[in-house]
């Protein structure tokens, strides 16, 4: 007998599944439901257990303008206030392009905070 459920809506793809995890008494995971792709089941399981964010943000350049930048691959959600502080440290280069690394693995994430776009 489960005594904790927690409802989630599948991100992976445009359907949206409304998931249900349930879980047991020691609070892993008991079951999962809702899902119509095994993809949408590994997302609840990963929610419920290590959830991750891609972070997104701005950074200021020397001169001024701000370009915006992002995590190259999803860091653990209990990490995003740390990683914005650490890119809200930084001012990056006048001559910054597309897909050029203002943070080589911030934190120890093993993401790269990389510019998305061009001043």
């Amino acid at each position: 007998m489960s005594i904790k459920e927690r409802k989630l809506t599948c991100i992976v793809c445009p359907k949206g599944c409304d998931l249900k995890v349930e879980f047991d008494a020691d609070g892993k995971i008991a079951e999962v439901s809702g899902f119509t792709c095994p993809r949408g089941k590994d997302y609840a399981i990963a929610e419920c257990t290590s959830p991750v964010r891609t972070v997104t943000s701005t950074v200021r350049c020397a001169d001024g303008a701000v370009v915006a930048v992002k995590t190259s691959k999803p860091i653990p959600k209990s990490m995003i206030f740390d990683v914005m502080m650490e890119i809200n440290s930084v001012l990056a280069d006048n001559n910054v392009k597309i897909g050029d690394v203002v943070i080589a693995n911030v934190l120890g994430t093993g993401a790269d905070i990389i510019i998305t776009s061009n001043k």
